[in-house]
């Protein structure tokens, strides 16, 4: 048997990891002196309302790596194989808590994989291998077509503010500074795993316009684009753009994800994100 082992970056609400039978960690927000685990201590909510009112901002950590010990144990001492999904090394310390816990198992096979993904991208990633573990394809399978969407992925995000991604450590100063004399609302990206900035709009209306753009460029007009919507705090935003890009791609569906309030603690509320995955090479 093979189980898929996830983590709240992916944005999948834990009652549907538990109906589907993924095993599902936190990751833990930092608020002054005091700790939540981001599955049922502190919602995205919550973590907002507290941000808006606070002159402190949170920090985040990932889950110690005790907290994947009793599910290693349940599904890979067993002689079960763990396929361990974890959002990208550049954003979370998860990949490394994840390597620490299975060094506490030799023998057992589990599998860390770092997707470069976070967000709805890393949702479609654990959806689809659960899929396959479910349907029977051997581990080595489910490995290698992990890897091929994670080649695929593209995410492009818009935030309000460039404060909490520049004093988390996700933009450099100089970005910072830039973007907030010009008054920019700057078009940003995923590359690798790592956030880039892709160009400055005037506007966050006209940025999100922009964002319909370039998804229409090369994403493909069919349901297996896996095309979603990521938001904090920024509901009426994300339904629009939603409407928006079902007309220009001609899908059936584009899901629509609540930001996990990790992901929140590093982009700030307001922000409204867009991922979906290209055609593979023939």
């Amino acid at each position: 048997m093979i189980t898929i082992i996830a983590d709240t970056t992916s944005g999948i609400p834990p009652q549907v990891a538990e109906q589907m039978g993924i095993p599902y960690l936190p990751q833990i927000i930092v608020f002054g002196d005091q700790t939540y685990r981001d599955d049922y201590e502190m919602d995205a909510k919550t973590l907002i309302q507290r941000m808006r009112e606070s002159t402190i901002l949170p920090k985040s950590t990932a889950p110690p790596p005790a907290l994947y010990h009793p599910i290693f144990e349940k599904y890979a001492s067993a002689g079960n194989t763990a396929i361990v999904l974890v959002p990208s090394a550049d954003l979370s310390g998860t990949f490394r808590s994840a390597q620490v816990a299975v060094g506490d198992f030799p023998g057992c096979d589990i599998r860390v994989i770092d997707t470069r993904s976070v967000g709805s991208a890393l949702s479609a990633i654990v959806f689809e291998a659960h899929k396959w573990a479910q349907e029977g394809l051997d581990a080595d399978t489910i490995v290698a077509r992990v890897k091929q969407m994670i080649e695929r992925q593209k995410i492009y995000f818009v935030v309000d503010t460039l404060e909490s991604l520049y004093k988390g450590g996700r933009i450099g100063g100089a970005k910072m500074l830039m973007g907030s004399l010009l008054q920019m609302k700057p078009i940003l990206q995923l590359i690798d795993g790592r956030t880039e900035p892709f160009e400055n709009q005037r506007t966050k209306r006209k940025a999100v316009a922009r964002m319909v753009e370039l998804v229409s460029y090369d994403c493909p007009h069919n349901d297996n684009s896996f095309v979603a919507i990521m938001h904090g705090d920024a509901e009426a935003e994300a339904i629009e753009l939603a409407e928006n890009l079902k007309s220009v791609l001609g899908v059936t569906m584009v899901k629509i994800y609540d930001l996990s309030p990790v992901v929140l603690v590093h982009s700030g509320p307001g922000v409204i994100a867009v991922s979906y995955f290209v055609e593979g090479a023939s």
